[in-house]
């Protein structure tokens, strides 16, 4: 089985089904604030943002898949799913306790370098609260499906990355 997911990471094929999944997510927050009109937290924005760096992670990956580069992409994946798991059960933490001494910041804080929320508000600007309930499916929130879908992307790609040390077979 590793080895065939060594084959497979060695494609571009997965890369871009990488990038799809993670797109994919990013156009359901879109449609999620813009369309029904569901304010982002600043754990919300955050999250959006891990996403970001694994649909990065997939174009580095991409762009050489057969090279050594792909454990650039690897890392970078690695790096912010385990990021985006944080978060979520951040904010599953926040949303179970309704004490007012645990709660999220008011505004986003990116780098002066990288003002994300100034470039781009209508993506990157926070203005719900963190407490809020939403949205549910399945009987789950979505911060608690994120904490789902993070927790698959980590799982995957240690997955992947244990797989680079299997030979692929001929």
């Amino acid at each position: 089985m590793l080895n065939s997911l060594n084959a497979y990471f060695k494609t571009r094929h997965a890369w871009l089904l990488l990038i799809i999944s993670a797109s994919t997510l990013e156009i359901i927050a879109l449609i999620l604030q813009h369309c029904m009109l569901f304010d982002p937290c600043v754990l919300c924005i955050y999250q959006r943002c891990t996403l970001y760096g694994i649909i990065a992670a997939g174009l580095i990956g991409a762009i050489a898949p057969n090279t050594p580069l792909r454990f650039i992409g690897i890392f970078i994946w690695l790096y912010n799913a385990s990021q985006g798991l944080l978060l979520a059960k951040k904010h599953i933490d926040i949303q179970s306790n309704t004490s007012p001494f645990v709660t999220c910041d008011f505004f986003v804080d990116f780098p002066s370098w990288l003002p994300l929320d100034k470039w781009l508000p209508a993506i990157f600007s926070a203005s719900g609260d963190c407490t809020e309930h939403k949205w549910f499916f399945l009987s789950l929130e979505m911060s608690q499906w994120m904490l789902i879908i993070f927790g698959i992307y980590l799982i995957a790609c240690i997955f992947v990355l244990i797989a680079q040390f299997f030979k692929t077979k001929s």
